[in-house]
């Protein structure tokens, strides 16, 4: 029973995890890497064994990877980009029909994810708050403006005045306009949730982000604190919704309340903070998916526990592309 995680880029701590807790109870087992770039994927270089494929979108990507699967035993695929979730869903029956588990939420899902216009949608339907849309023909400032389809930070701007407006802000109509969430106020959160087969929360660790790189947190902390009931008393099931969620949001200090930004239905890059404070979610997977075990709600994980991360090396012998 070996795992594959794809697009594994820098993800060098979430391999390290899946391999340790996949020796725990398999002492045989391996975890995979496939990468467009695996030469230069540092995440590839750790796993057990890696390969070259194309972009999610060619036409050749499912059945190759079903072939890769065949070669090396694999039986369960982690996702950790947001491109390939949609293609991953829409085959998830051929590639289940092969014996191998996708841990992907539904299609469905996945698609109200993808489109930040049906998450805000989403959170209202949950009584979450978001912030608030402006009309960028009549804009109040501050004012913040994203993509509906983006990540990793991409199109993103902070609008301080009329000046700071370009007429790329207008054109682009996949750009929204919203309210600005100051700072001052509130804090950022990612939070890790677990959702077990059945759609239901089963752990929700919020990690407040106190420095991001490239949208990715490099400093954070575990809290203990409101948001975790505002997700029990919310989000406690979730149709379609399966293993690691990262959802980010906004605390308002003063009152103690959530705002809702987005969904990424896939584990995070800040998401070994949860591990290493004790929200052990690829065991869980393993538990799942390869032994049946039902998974229920626990909250023993360490708060408080402060991440600080920095750059390590990874060195490849006899480099000559």
């Amino acid at each position: 029973m070996n795992i594959l995680i794809t697009s594994a880029g820098q993800r060098v701590s979430l391999v390290r995890i899946f391999q340790k807790e996949l020796r725990k109870v398999i002492p045989s087992g391996k975890v995979y890497t496939v990468d467009t770039n695996p030469i230069l994927a540092p995440a590839c270089h750790i796993s057990d064994g890696y390969r070259q494929v194309p972009k999610v979108n060619d036409s050749n990507y499912i059945d190759l990877l079903l072939t890769l699967c065949s070669d090396w035993n694999i039986k369960m695929i982690i996702p950790t980009i947001d491109t390939e979730l949609i293609v991953l869903a829409e085959n998830f029956e051929k590639i289940k029909n092969h014996g191998i588990i996708p841990i992907i939420s539904t299609l469905n899902f996945i698609t109200i994810c993808r489109d930040k216009r049906k998450t805000n949608n989403f959170f209202k339907g949950r009584n979450i708050s978001i912030p608030q849309p402006i009309d960028k023909f009549s804009p109040k400032f501050p004012l913040f403006i994203k993509p509906y389809d983006g990540s990793r930070s991409i199109d993103v701007y902070i609008i301080k005045s009329k000046t700071d407006l370009l007429p790329y802000h207008y054109e682009n109509d996949k750009l929204m306009f919203m309210e600005y969430i100051d700072p001052i106020d509130h804090d950022e959160y990612t939070v890790d949730t677990y959702y077990n087969k059945n759609g239901k929360l089963c752990c929700a660790v919020p990690r407040q982000r106190i420095y991001v790189r490239s949208g990715e947190i490099n400093k954070g902390v575990t809290r203990k604190n409101e948001i975790i009931k505002e997700f029990v008393d919310k989000l406690s099931t979730i149709e379609g919704a399966v293993g690691c969620l990262t959802m980010q949001v906004f605390f308002n200090r003063k009152f103690k309340q959530i705002i809702g930004i987005e969904i990424n239905p896939r584990f995070g890059g800040g998401f070994p903070l949860s591990y290493l404070a004790g929200a052990n979610y690829p065991n869980c997977l393993i538990r799942e998916y390869f032994f049946n075990q039902e998974i229920k709600y626990f909250d023993n994980w360490e708060e408080n526990l402060l991440m600080l991360r920095y750059d390590d090396e990874i060195l490849v012998r006899n480099y000559d592309k």
